[in-house]
């Protein structure tokens, strides 16, 4: 409606109009601030601010700041090289009955041993006649009755040993061997006798007939391991 139209209205009517109108715009204006002030309050409650995790300046505890974490690679265990001689050594020689490895200590692989190409003749001779023992059983007095045997014990598989090593020419039992050839240990043959077992070293490998490992009586085998010599006198024979 234009105002020349309004003019022409009634003076009651007039004023209504003009009345109306002028609540319309209250009510406007009255939105349109209630619009503005949400505005502003919306941007004092929630103001955007820059993250950090530092603490307040105000506070003892020293300055962290935080970035992106690296954790470090958890360091694994190296596979360790196999030192079991019975499994590989370099340059086995092996003619027939007579293996042999270079050095001045024997290695054993798959139950045989192997002699040092360093040793003495009669040390060799010693190895590889024990290495045709590795299957006979454990007998209680094997041996001593004669050098061949269907088996053998402790003191047996020594003196057969020795007898191969041109040192002994009758079997003894443990007991004698307390006593046997001189007093310490020996270069290439060493014997541990007690009363009631004997064993070996030679050339660096146990001869026994007890299995440490499994705590029994295997008959007369090479080992690796050595035992406690406690109680028992150390021999070796002359020049050996």
């Amino acid at each position: 409606m234009s105002f020349r139209s309004l003019r022409r209205l009634p003076r009651p009517y007039l004023c209504l109009a003009v009345f109306c109108a002028l609540i319309l715009c209250a009510h406007a204006a009255n939105a349109q601030h209630r619009r503005v002030h949400r505005h502003h309050s919306a941007s004092a409650v929630v103001a955007l601010q820059p993250f950090s995790l530092d603490e307040p300046h105000a506070t003892a505890v020293p300055h962290v700041q935080l970035a992106y974490y690296a954790p470090r690679p958890i360091p694994r265990a190296e596979p360790l090289p196999d030192t079991d001689e019975e499994v590989s050594h370099p340059q086995f020689e092996s003619s027939s009955d007579c293996p042999i490895v270079p050095g001045n200590r024997a290695v054993l692989r798959g139950g045989i041993a192997y002699a040092p190409s360093n040793a003495p003749d009669d040390v060799k001779e010693a190895i590889w006649a024990v290495n045709t023992l590795r299957r006979r059983p454990y007998v209680w007095g094997g041996g001593h009755g004669s050098f061949n045997d269907y088996g053998y014990d402790c003191s047996g598989t020594v003196s057969f040993a020795l007898h191969h090593a041109r040192r002994l020419s009758a079997p003894m039992p443990s007991s004698d061997f307390i006593r046997y050839g001189e007093r310490g240990r020996g270069r290439w043959i060493t014997v541990y006798a007690r009363h009631g077992h004997t064993f070996a070293v030679i050339a660096g490998l146990r001869l026994d007939t007890t299995d440490m490992r499994n705590g029994s009586d295997c008959g007369p085998r090479w080992h690796t391991d050595f035992r406690d010599t406690r109680g028992f006198e150390v021999r070796h024979p002359v020049a050996l």
